[in-house]
């Protein structure tokens, strides 16, 4: 999934970095796969050269399945190439991982080909490529990434944050804002050219037996990587990559990567890292054309390519310079003589994403009545505002006025007013009166959030109102 996809929805934010002193960092791991002494083999440190022998026995299990499901189900998701939903998967659940255990010991369970549905990128013509596995495949996929996560998570680099227990985007940004805080401001701005598609098959799979030697998992992942893909009628087998929708593709993803990330921490290199989105920072020009150099050497011999023109250097010394990570903008704000600052702006692609997803629910013509607008609006604006309540203020207060103008163009259309440009939709229904209406304000959000001396409840109650009730502002 890509970030952009969470960024106009409530139910797919990125979780936050893992709390630090947690107690078990293996906390997380599915217990119906991880027994006791599974974990304290975690726990051991062992040589960085540890290989698992046998997992196969832990996935196919009725509990396992089980729970493969349950997560498949909180992601929801359309049907694959069968027509199968998740709810009629789950409404004959017994008899669904009753077929699936039969199969394994059989040997006759193989992948059904997954469903390719291609995604308008926003701000372009381009359309990027989504694999929809069936959900019969989705929650196998599931079980395997139960087994197999805590094993390849202790080996990932901590410079890497996308899909993995306890870490999300947030932390990325986090981490990238603070080595531009410190002095690193000549940034390598890498571009992967269709990552998720084009992942060598046999590289990846001697990556997994680095630490996985179990024969028959492994067959299964290269079942998972080789399953046919239907695109309309055209039926194609792939012989690379592993496709953005399969339940194990991030994992297989970051487990590609993880040399990268390995390799520049010991060339002494900072990256940060969320996926295929990464960024170099360097202290001086040299050092960046340096780690550009060795960035792309190692993609090269990966069989991967940089986009030439996505790829580039940035000198985040320069007044009003930036480059986009993860939906935001980064940018350079020197006032006079001193160093300046950074703000965190909203990438264009990103705001004429939730631009769009708030005319498609502000028609014109008022058919489902205000009320059921707004809610239908506040939807939206919740899960951008869960992820974007970082940004500059200014990004909150202008979409919190692009949201008003929809609603009083709306409310002009359905009383007959014909000419509004002139204040009097404003002044027939000011910013309050949307308060009153329940209208999530995004602004009020924001300034609750960046003022953490204010108690829960206050801030429950500030997100419901506009800004003009904690600050003055002017009239969007």
């Amino acid at each position: 999934m890509s970030l952009d996809d969470a960024l106009v929805g409530s139910a797919s934010v990125p979780a936050g970095d893992r709390p630090p002193g947690e107690a078990d960092p293996y906390g997380w791991v599915e217990r119906v796969v991880w027994t006791e002494p599974m974990l304290e083999r975690l726990r051991g440190g062992v040589g960085k050269d540890e290989v698992w022998y046998s997992l196969h026995d832990k996935i196919f299990r009725e509990e396992v399945l089980r729970a493969g499901y349950a997560r498949v189900a909180r992601n929801g998701g359309a049907a694959g190439v069968d027509g199968v939903t998740v709810e009629r998967f789950g409404a004959r659940l017994d008899e669904e991982i009753g077929r699936l255990i039969a199969a394994w010991r059989a040997g006759t369970y193989r992948p059904q080909a997954v469903r390719r549905a291609w995604i308008a990128k926003p701000g372009s013509d381009e359309r990027r490529p989504l694999g929809i596995p069936t959900v019969r495949d989705r929650v196998v996929q599931a079980a395997l990434v139960m087994a197999l996560e805590p094993i390849f998570e202790r080996t990932f680099h901590p410079c890497s944050h996308g899909f993995r227990p306890g870490r999300g985007a947030q932390g990325a940004l986090q981490a990238v804002v603070g080595h531009l805080n410190a002095g690193r401001c000549h940034v390598v701005d890498a571009d992967l050219k269709s990552y998720f598609d084009s992942i060598p098959h046999e590289r990846l799979l001697r990556a997994v037996r680095r630490r996985v030697a179990d024969g028959r998992v492994l067959e299964l992942i290269g079942a998972f990587l080789t399953a046919g893909v239907l695109d309309g009628d055209d039926l194609s087998e792939p012989e690379s990559g592993s496709p953005q929708g399969g339940v194990i593709s991030p994992l297989l993803a970051n487990i590609y990567l993880n040399d990268l990330d390995h390799t520049l921490g010991e060339a002494g290199l900072v990256m940060e890292r969320y996926a295929d989105d990464f960024v170099v920072l360097c202290a001086t020009p040299e050092d960046a054309q340096a780690a550009l150099a060795r960035v792309q050497s190692w993609t090269a011999a990966a069989g991967l390519t940089l986009h030439p023109q996505k790829t580039r250097i940035v000198d985040m010394t320069q007044h009003r310079a930036s480059f986009d990570f993860l939906g935001y903008r980064l940018q350079r704000q020197r006032d006079g003589d001193d160093r300046g600052r950074i703000l965190r702006l909203v990438r264009p692609k990103s705001l004429e994403r939730i631009h769009d997803a708030i005319r498609e629910r502000t028609p014109r013509c008022l058919g489902i009545g205000l009320t059921a607008t707004i809610t239908a609006v506040n939807s939206v604006l919740r899960g951008w505002s869960a992820y974007f309540r970082s940004a500059h203020r200014t990004m909150h207060h202008e979409l919190d006025g692009f949201v008003r103008r929809r609603l009083r163009s709306m409310l002009c259309k359905a009383n007959g007013i014909h000419s509004w440009g002139n204040g009097d939709a404003h002044r027939r229904w000011p910013n309050a009166s949307f308060d009153g209406m329940g209208l999530f304000a995004l602004e009020a959000a924001h300034l609750a959030h960046i003022q953490p001396h204010r108690g829960n409840s206050d801030r429950r109650a500030v997100c419901g109102k506009s800004a003009r009730t904690v600050r003055r502002e002017g009239r969007p």
